[in-house]
């Protein structure tokens, strides 16, 4: 209740300060602290693009993690808070289980750019999606990708054999599907409690990206690096609106929105995907972390277990969330991968590229009068 009241303290301060009568200044939420590509990437060229695409008419105040968190973004949404924010969707599996689908297939990932653009196109077309949204009184504006995964511990991982028995911190049910499977334990915690739990021992690692030893000071605790396929993290929202904002938005100003959104997003991808490994694994190295290749046989087993869990995914969304026709939005999903993966290897490295493409092949075609009402 502290919490909430401060935070609406806060909304009613800002209301009276910094606003130009000529434009429409926005709350807008990373929930991620500036080290991270969410904010010191995604979420500033996103105030930075909404001028420039809206000829000036739309702007964006930050708010930082400490006011909102990963956890609180929808509450903050909901109550006007903040009218632009960082959404998790495997954070809130009962409130959008559809979206959520897409994030049961977080381990299949190999190309960060792909994957968040795959997202992007299926959920802006998915009738249940955009249901769930507007019951929630939210908009999607796309979605963005981590690389991939690793393990980052204080034991050595080399073999199947090694993770029986670890406590690793999960960032959802495929990895906790994961690690059961290979006799792990998995840790449901926030990435914002992670650097705690592994210095105070309370658990032996943490399946995440690499950058996040410098996104997350890890660097400092974590002692081994093992490389193996872990999927990546895409089951995002990147730039959730509440729906009174965009209620309030001419569908020019709408459209403008989704523009900059776009260009960040992509942004933010090559950031975490491209940009951080290399720079995360050279920290790692400065400061005596063991880098590991995984056992040729470890990879296997992580492959074939991969492989199932697809149709494990499907039935986990059926049983869990009572989405009857999951494994056949999940067989969509599939195509879209493979066509973004083409895609994005015709596009190479080039995240304006990559941008321009999205936009073609989804943002160009939304009807902005409509879309989100």
């Amino acid at each position: 209740m502290k919490r909430l009241l401060a935070m609406t303290a806060l909304v009613a301060s800002l209301a009276v300060t910094g606003l130009s009568a000529d434009a429409r200044e926005l709350r807008v939420a990373p929930a991620a602290p500036p080290a991270h590509p969410a904010n010191g990437v995604m979420y500033t060229n996103f105030i930075k693009y909404l001028p420039e695409e809206s000829d000036g008419r739309l702007t964006g105040l930050m708010i930082g993690p400490e006011v909102v968190s990963l956890l609180q973004v929808k509450d903050a949404l909901q109550s006007q808070v903040i009218e632009v924010g960082n959404l998790l969707p495997l954070y809130f599996p009962a409130d959008l289980p559809m979206m959520a689908v897409t994030g049961q297939l977080s381990l299949i990932g190999t190309d960060s750019q792909a994957m968040a653009a795959a997202v992007t196109e299926f959920i802006v077309n998915c009738t249940p999606c955009q249901e769930e949204m507007k019951k929630q009184q939210l908009v999607y504006l796309g979605s963005g990708a981590s690389d991939v995964y690793e393990f980052l511990t204080t034991k050595p991982i080399r073999t199947s054999e090694d993770l029986k028995g670890l406590r690793l911190r999960s960032g959802g049910a495929p990895w906790a599907r994961f690690a059961e499977h290979f006799e792990a334990t998995p840790v449901q915690m926030s990435v914002f409690d992670q650097f705690e739990a592994i210095s105070q021992g309370a658990i032996d690692g943490t399946m995440a990206s690499i950058a996040d030893m410098l996104s997350f000071r890890l660097v400092e605790v974590v002692k081994y690096v093992t490389f193996a396929p872990l999927g990546l993290y895409h089951s995002t929202s990147d730039f959730t609106v509440s729906k009174v904002t965009w209620d309030g938005l001419s569908a020019e100003d709408r459209g403008a929105m989704a523009r900059a959104a776009n260009r960040a997003n992509v942004d933010f991808t090559h950031r975490w995907g491209s940009e951080m490994p290399a720079a995360a694994e050279q920290a790692a190295k400065d400061a005596g972390v063991e880098l590991i290749e995984a056992d040729a046989s470890l990879v296997t087993a992580m492959q074939d277990f991969i492989q199932a869990d697809i149709t494990t995914a499907g039935e986990y969304s059926q049983q869990e969330f009572g989405i009857e026709d999951a494994p056949e939005q999940i067989g969509t999903f599939l195509g879209l991968v493979k066509k973004w993966e083409a895609i994005s290897e015709e596009v190479g490295d080039d995240p304006a590229a990559m941008s321009k493409r999205i936009y073609e092949e989804v943002w160009s075609k939304v009807d902005y009068a409509s879309y989100g009402s």
